[in-house]
């Protein structure tokens, strides 16, 4: 028990050796330098394709920020929606997201989303925005 400890300790109180190595030669062979601006190229095409796609699909009354970096779109949904009651129904039409309220460390906000833009195509996120204000629509209709 003791030797688990003190593997456990060391474990939880520096990064591994083999994964500064890995870091380290990310760094030191200019990958990084090379590879960021391409990602950051795609990671912008991308935010504005579904920049885009919410502009074209969403109901009035949903709102969204346009964030100058990261990975993540944040959606806030007409204040009578609940993001978790969505979510189902949005898998149902093949798209889903992060219900918001858990990223609030005091009084979560029910009507809010994160989505995320950073692993799917143009055609994906048109696709998948087109079916959230689909479903975002038919959950305002049953509210009436």
């Amino acid at each position: 028990m003791p030797k688990l400890l003190q593997a456990k300790q060391a474990a939880d109180l520096h990064t591994p050796g083999f994964n500064q190595r890995v870091a380290h030669e990310v760094i030191r062979s200019g990958f990084l330098d090379r590879h960021v601006p391409v990602i950051r190229a795609l990671y912008k095409a991308q935010r504005d394709a579904m920049l885009g796609a919410l502009e074209r699909h969403m109901p009035r009354g949903v709102r969204w920020n346009r964030p100058a970096g990261g990975m993540f779109l944040w959606v806030h949904l007409p204040a009578t929606l609940s993001a978790v009651e969505l979510l189902p129904l949005a898998v149902e039409r093949g798209v889903a997201f992060v219900p918001g309220a858990p990223f609030f460390a005091e009084a979560p906000h029910a009507n809010t989303l994160r989505l995320s833009f950073v692993t799917a195509s143009a055609e994906q996120i048109e696709t998948g925005i087109a079916a959230l204000g689909e479903t975002i629509r038919a959950a305002q209709e049953d509210l009436r």
